[in-house]
């Protein structure tokens, strides 16, 4: 056990992660040179095609060092603040943690979010520059930022490449030397903590995960302690680029089960693995719940793949635990589901591997997040929808989600972005200069403001060169109003959205106009209308498409005309009586790109 190491990979998206982790394993030999690709932890089309890690992955690698022979276990973790989740997950199951940084670009928000947890989890950090062999490559400034941040002396940060590979053995070093082994005791009962689980057509459900005490062996006879269900361990083993079994896996080791469990619901990610005889007397503290912060519909297309949705989110579920879902209908869209995401990018992965992983046609409501509701006798009611929120007339008022925003840029960039954050209502609480031209500004900002399109304007105005990371920080009354869209009276639940009041009439203005654009044109008038309860504050008209009746009338009388017309008109108004506003799916994503 005193040969093991734990580690992870930590840094902001796109600081080259997963190109390191291909040298790493490239230097151990535990890939041959034939199974070699650029990034090749990240197993999915989607993270190939969009250049970012999006589930993270372990692997095993084999390194000697002074003759004695060491068992490395590398966890490669996602940079994007949506997929934090994941990375706290890695977390809890190492001892120490790489932490990259590009000395093109210098510390970025994630690098410290993800650095607080980890240094929350007593892991052993290791400050690595990456990318020196760029031409752009600034490492003195990029160490003297992290000297300020951690307080590490400068002869322990490493400086490495991983494009041309320099610098790697000095890591693999690094980590043998500083990364403590696992502490557990292999004698005590078996306590497992699971930390991933994937599904797998052939053979169940496969779960991962990291011995802290006891022993493990094939063919024993084990229970999960939060779902208290008891299986067989027909396989255990070890990840290497594919699974490979073991006869047993000791205490500090990373690995894997297949126990032929069918269902998802039996396995939870944070649960305790133990044997069924000698059981561990309490769980592993796990991992606290995931909170969403966005909140979206998501509804088959065909209402009669209702259940083929559900058992697709249920597999999604199991890959990434921090999807939520639940139940709900809808007047316009029938059944389906109400989705919770950690973000905007979240919520665009899951729709797209529901499409390709599972053939899912699926139609994604406008993204909202969760409101308290307080009644005129204090009850306060948790509302995720706004088709959800009581009469008017019984709301005392309504508190919204703040968060604690960080954005850090360089002083070019500081005034446009604090006039976008003024413009989402956000409260300047400091700025902070890090080192050189590189600031960090503080602010709250309500949740609501930011889920639609703050992240993509943010990057927009500040060419690229601004990084933002936020965490829930609390609920504060605000005065928000429902804004309903009307398709000739009839109101639409799944595009209606609460809004500031300040707001609200420029936003259902836009609407109008967008909707007005994107809809097609049917035989009859169609009216769209942005209302406040019973008060209409904004319309748009689409003209219906029409026949020229009076095109055979030459000359003649008006009234003859004037007749022809009539006769259409009484038409149209019949037609409209019967005739329903078929809504495109570009039109419930309108929301998000009214700019």
């Amino acid at each position: 056990m005193k040969n093991i190491r734990n580690f992870c990979i930590i840094a902001h998206i796109d600081h080259g992660k997963s190109t390191l982790a291909d040298r790493l394993l490239e230097s151990t030999k535990t890939i041959d040179a034939k199974d070699m690709q650029a990034q090749v932890l990240d197993d999915m089309d989607l993270e190939r095609e969009r250049g970012i890690t999006i589930k993270s992955h372990a692997i095993q690698m084999n390194y000697v060092k002074d003759g004695e022979a060491y068992t490395l276990n590398l966890i490669d973790t996602p940079g994007h603040v949506d997929f934090s989740y994941e990375v706290s997950r890695s977390i809890a199951a190492c001892e120490g943690a790489l932490l990259i940084v590009d000395a093109a670009q210098g510390i970025q928000a994630q690098t410290i979010s993800n650095l607080y947890m980890a240094i929350e989890n007593d892991l052993e950090i290791i400050p690595v520059i990456n990318k020196i062999d760029l031409q752009s490559a600034k490492p003195d400034e990029t160490e003297d930022q992290i000297v300020e941040l951690l307080g590490v002396p400068r002869e322990s940060i490493l400086r490495a490449s991983g494009k041309t590979g320099e610098g790697i053995n000095e890591i693999l070093n690094a980590i043998v030397e500083k990364v403590p082994a696992p502490k557990g005791d292999p004698e005590a009962p078996l306590q497992c903590l699971i930390f991933d689980s994937v599904f797998n057509s052939f053979r169940g459900i496969i779960a991962y995960f990291k011995v802290v005490n006891g022993v493990i062996h094939k063919g024993d006879h084990v229970k999960f302690i939060a779902t208290e269900k008891e299986y067989d361990a027909d396989e255990v083993g070890i990840l290497k680029l594919t699974m490979s079994p073991r006869a047993e896996i000791g205490t500090g080791d990373v690995g894997y089960i297949i126990s032929g469990i069918k269902s998802s619901r039996e396995v939870r990610v944070g649960d305790t693995i133990t044997h069924v005889k000698n059981a561990a007397p309490k769980a592993i503290d796990g991992f606290e719940e995931v909170k969403p912060m966005v909140f979206a519909g998501v509804y088959p297309i065909e209402s009669e793949d209702f259940e083929n949705l559900r058992s697709s989110l249920e597999k999604l579920q199991l890959n990434d635990a921090s999807l939520t879902f639940q139940p709900e209908s809808s007047m316009a869209l029938g059944f389906g589901f109400r989705c919770g995401f950690l973000g905007l990018l979240h919520m665009e992965i899951i729709q797209e591997r529901l499409d390709r992983e599972f053939n899912m046609d699926v139609i994604t409501t406008v993204p909202n997040v969760s409101y308290k509701v307080y009644d005129k006798k204090g009850n306060c009611t948790e509302v995720h929808n706004p088709s959800g929120l009581p009469d008017p007339t019984l709301i005392d008022h309504i508190d919204e989600p703040y968060i604690r925003a960080s954005v850090i840029t360089t002083t070019q960039f500081i005034g446009p972005i604090m006039t976008l954050c003024l413009g989402k209502r956000g409260i300047l609480l400091k700025q902070e200069y890090i080192s050189g031209d590189r600031v960090e500004i503080h602010y709250d900002m309500p949740l609501g403001e930011i889920v639609i399109d703050f992240y993509d304007k943010l990057k927009s105005i500040s060419k690229g060169y601004a990084s933002f990371d936020y965490h829930l920080h609390d609920f504060r009354p605000g005065k928000l109003v429902k804004l309903d869209i009307l398709l000739n009276s009839e109101p639409v639940d799944a595009l209606s959205t609460l809004t500031h009041v300040d707001n609200s009439t420029n936003f259902g203005r836009r609407m109008c106009e967008k909707l007005k654009e994107l809809i097609p044109r049917q035989q009859f008038d169609i009216a769209i209308q942005a209302a406040i309860g019973s008060k209409i504050i904004a319309r748009e008209t689409i003209k219906a498409v029409r026949k020229d009746v009076t095109a055979k009338c030459y000359g003649g009388d008006i009234s003859r005309k004037r007749k022809l017309l009539e006769k259409q008109k009484e038409g149209k108004k019949r037609m409209k009586q019967i005739g329903t506003v078929e809504v495109p799916q570009k039109a419930f994503l309108a929301v998000l790109k009214l700019d």
